[in-house]
């Protein structure tokens, strides 16, 4: 009980008013799109769930991990009936086992008296390095995607690589997670998009992509500045 109490007072601690704010009109403006394009409730939940895991990944909160559990659940879900099947593999293989380990990592380096994960970022060298790396593996993958026929291989590629890095960054405390968040949010807005305009009831999931971005835009500003003091990882 007293480990429960100590999470939820850390949890409840380091809120700014804007904070509140934007995690508020996030999700008043799903819930506001989706009761007006009458979305399925299952793409609501994993769009509310969704916003609230990134939101509070990006106020350092070890909770972002516990919505990140229920997400990836109703996200799958919402993909598979749109037969974004690779979103479904990345989500229930990669994701979800993912989302337990942050859990247990994230716990050894939480700043008592902000209630929030201590930040961090590497080198521009090292930086440079992870992204370089980065888009040598997309290319990689792409091209063996290619070669099975996949469908636009080299965009379905950098969606799935850059999301696995990125993944890895969040649990690592890395700034550099945000960069590569930016990217991934912008090629997923432009896929369900593309889907909503076809006739799929998927408003909710289009709103929570464009949510993560710009929370991506965001919390790529605030983690900066508040791992600027902070030594590089080396």
């Amino acid at each position: 009980m007293k480990e429960i109490n100590k999470f939820f007072k850390s949890e409840l601690t380091g809120w700014k008013v804007f904070d509140v704010i934007w995690l508020g009109l996030a999700t008043a403006v799903i819930l506001g799109l989706s009761i007006y394009w009458e979305d399925t409730w299952m793409s609501l939940v994993a769009a509310i769930t969704g916003t609230w895991c990134v939101i509070l990944t990006g106020k350092g909160k070890r909770s972002s991990f516990i919505f990140g559990i229920i997400n990836v659940v109703f996200y799958a879900i919402v993909a598979f009936e749109a037969k974004y099947y690779g979103e479904v593999m990345l989500n229930v293989l990669y994701y979800f086992p993912v989302n337990f380990v942050g859990w247990f990592v994230w716990k050894k380096h939480m700043n008592e008296k902000t209630g929030e994960v201590i930040k961090e970022r590497l080198s521009l060298k090292k930086s440079l390095i992870v992204y370089v790396l980065t888009a040598i593996a997309i290319f990689i993958y792409g091209f063996i995607l290619d070669r099975l026929g996949g469908n636009l291989p080299y965009i379905d590629s950098m969606s799935t690589v850059i999301s696995v890095v990125a993944q890895i960054l969040s649990i690592k405390r890395l700034m550099e997670q945000w960069v590569l968040w930016i990217v991934v949010d912008v090629v997923t807005v432009i896929m369900w998009a593309v889907h909503f305009a076809q006739g799929g009831e998927t408003i909710a999931t289009l709103a929570m992509w464009a949510v993560y971005l710009i929370n991506a835009v965001i919390m790529f500003i605030r983690w900066y500045r508040e791992s600027k003091n902070i030594k590089g990882v080396e």
